[in-house]
């Protein structure tokens, strides 16, 4: 079942939905659950409520796993580029988009602060980081690999599809380089190989999740690489990894 409730992001003092969704005995049982926290959370479950007409379908997925979780879905601003900025953890400037005044980590510090104690109050949650895992696409995939990077000892597993790690690619290489981060974490990341313009756009894409990866890898945390043959930048695209991921952070 979902459902959708409006909270106050208090550093930006702005309201934002919340998509929840819970397993379909959740009324019935008293069990615990697992949580994944998505970015973009309009279009993780139905098509009438995504962007582009097309969601993750991930609430089918859920329906047929054989383990059961609470995910929560963080709606985006969609004011403008609003979405830009508070989906980069860094101030940057962009040859395409100009300057996109990062207020990821701000948007991060409210979730583990706020978002995540009160989720953990109100629903049958198991809070620990074991427990916890982050996801997100695009620009959402950025911020999944930032927060688990930055706020390791919230989420021990991330999923990032088609992450925009062009954005801040030497930020995020400090970021890990500079970071403590704990042995049991597992990464999954991947990126299509029709998202890129050319040859060389694949090539440097290809690099630039080489780079994150081995740099990961040299820090003690685990990571699964895809470069998805015909793989677009659409919520399509992402539905089709969902198993693979799941699996592989899961399992």
């Amino acid at each position: 079942m979902i459902r959708k409730f409006e909270v106050l992001i208090t550093p930006f003092q702005l309201t934002r939905k919340i998509h929840l969704y819970l397993p379909d005995d959740y009324e019935q049982s008293e069990e615990r659950y697992p949580v994944i926290y998505m970015y973009d959370g309009h279009n993780v479950f139905h098509d009438e409520d995504a962007t582009y007409g097309k969601s993750w379908g991930m609430e089918r997925f859920l329906q047929y796993y054989d383990k059961n979780f609470i995910v929560v879905g963080m709606e985006c601003n969609h004011e403008g580029q609003k979405r830009l900025d508070e989906y980069c953890p860094y101030y940057v400037e962009n040859s395409y988009f100009g300057t996109i005044h990062g207020q990821g980590q701000e948007y991060m510090q409210w979730v583990v602060d706020e978002l995540k104690p009160m989720i953990d109050l109100h629903y049958r949650t198991i809070p620990f980081r074991e427990c916890t895992m982050i996801a997100g696409s695009s620009m959402g995939g950025l911020m999944a690999i930032y927060s688990a990077i930055k706020y390791n000892t919230y989420f021990s597993k991330a999923a990032c599809l088609s992450s925009a790690i062009g954005f801040c690619f030497q930020e995020l290489l400090a970021e890990i380089n500079h970071s403590v981060l704990l042995p049991d974490t597992k990464i999954y990341m991947d990126w299509g190989s029709d998202e890129s313009r050319n040859k060389r756009g694949l090539a440097y894409t290809t690099s630039q999740n080489l780079e994150i990866s081995h740099q990961l890898q040299l820090k003690g945390i685990q990571t699964y690489l895809r470069c998805i043959i015909n793989g677009k930048h659409n919520e399509a695209t992402w539905e089709q990894q969902i198993p693979i991921f799941m699996e592989y952070l899961w399992k």
